[in-house]
């Protein structure tokens, strides 16, 4: 974990949703894709959490989700304004176990993490395959990053309104050596069940600390309880424990 102020570089919308922020700073404590920073907000008490979606040796792209007051007034941010950062939290993916071609699930937020972990597979020689879900087209985000990274991802939305119609678990049958999944719980343990390899979990908690002082985000493991923030966020699938 490190500390340190970033400066807003740009703030833009990707639709009604969702929006991209740029950030530049120091960003030496980031050390895997699908870690997370807790940032500071002026104006309100507690750091929000959101997942690195990627990074360069000085500077952070975050893509968030308009959905409280929060992120709102996030929203609203001009370029130029600093911000307190606490940045390389959790436990990030790990590339070594992605054979030559891992598949990549994001689904809704969860397609954020996946631009970074894309990137630095195909920097260590792999060639990942990519799912991405939405409800609709309306909330499509980053495909022109990923096809910027010479990737042609497979979409599938609920209402069919672009790519394949229903959820990603319907484009899951192309082989792949080992999955990285990030999305809605529900989502992710569909992937986990269908997928007949190993692979990892992104999950998402409401985080107290951030950085596992306060147990408040813990969540039940084979080996007892763990808590997202210090622990995961990235879990193996053998690890989780479902509730039913």
């Amino acid at each position: 974990m490190k500390q340190g102020i970033f400066t807003v570089t740009g703030n833009s919308p990707l639709n009604a949703r969702y929006a991209r922020l740029a950030l530049s700073g120091d960003t030496s404590g980031i050390s895997a894709p699908g870690q997370f920073v807790e940032l500071s907000l002026p104006g309100f008490f507690l750091r929000r959490p959101f997942s690195v979606c990627d990074w360069d040796s000085s500077s952070l792209t975050l893509v968030y989700e308009s959905v409280g007051k929060g992120t709102r007034a996030l929203r609203e941010l001009p370029a130029g304004t600093r911000l307190d950062l606490l940045t390389g939290l959790g436990k990030g993916f790990d590339l070594s176990r992605a054979g030559a071609e891992p598949l990549l699930i994001g689904g809704g937020s969860g397609v954020s993490p996946m631009l970074g972990l894309a990137r630095r597979l195909l920097e260590s020689g792999a060639r990942p395959r990519i799912i991405l879900g939405f409800n609709t087209r309306d909330e499509l985000i980053l495909l022109e990053d990923f096809h910027a990274l010479g990737l042609s991802p497979t979409v599938t939305t609920a209402d069919g309104s672009f790519g394949i119609r229903g959820f990603v678990t319907e484009a899951m049958s192309v082989p792949h050596s080992f999955f990285y999944t990030c999305g809605p719980e529900a989502m992710m343990r569909a992937v986990a069940e269908k997928s007949p390899v190993s692979g990892q979990l992104s999950f998402d908690a409401r985080m107290g600390c951030g950085f596992g002082a306060c147990m408040g985000c813990a969540r039940m493991t084979v080996n007892g309880p763990k808590r997202v923030c210090r622990d995961g966020p990235v879990f193996d699938k053998e690890e989780i424990v479902w509730a039913d």
